[in-house]
């Protein structure tokens, strides 16, 4: 059975999405996430899935034969913690992360509260990192 992916890009507005958050503090810090993602990556904000603000996007394949398309970058503002999503298997993510503030990690994500608990020069080093990473690794 063929496994259909949820999180696709969509032509859904970024801008629209953002403006429907429900806290004020979460809704700054969306616009400020955008436009430091869009700087460092150059690329425009998609929205990706519902609730994922993606920023280039690039084709992978695993051994298993599973495969898709995923966003090279991203984030999403959910309700309790904003989610960033960067590429893993790097090690320079990990010494990046170590001076990035305030955040804890899951398998794949990088959660904060808010953007003042980070130092966004290391979130621009952290999206040059993994847009560098997975060009390189998915070309």
């Amino acid at each position: 059975m063929a496994y259909e992916l949820k999180t696709k890009e969509t032509d859904h507005s970024v801008i629209e999405f953002i403006e429907l958050l429900p806290n004020e503090k979460k809704k700054a810090d969306a616009y400020q996430l955008l436009d430091v993602f869009t700087e460092a990556t150059g690329y425009t904000a998609k929205m990706w899935g519902t609730s994922i603000i993606g920023f280039g996007s690039y084709h992978y394949r695993y051994a298993s034969g599973h495969e898709g398309d995923a966003p090279l970058v991203g984030f999403s503002p959910r309700k309790a913690k904003i989610s960033l999503y960067f590429a893993t298997g790097d090690e320079v993510r990990g010494e990046l992360l170590k001076k990035f503030g305030k955040h804890t990690t899951g398998k794949a994500c990088v959660y904060i509260n808010k953007v003042a608990d980070i130092d966004v020069d290391v979130l621009k080093e952290l999206i040059y990192q993994s847009v560098t990473f997975l060009k390189e690794a998915y070309k």
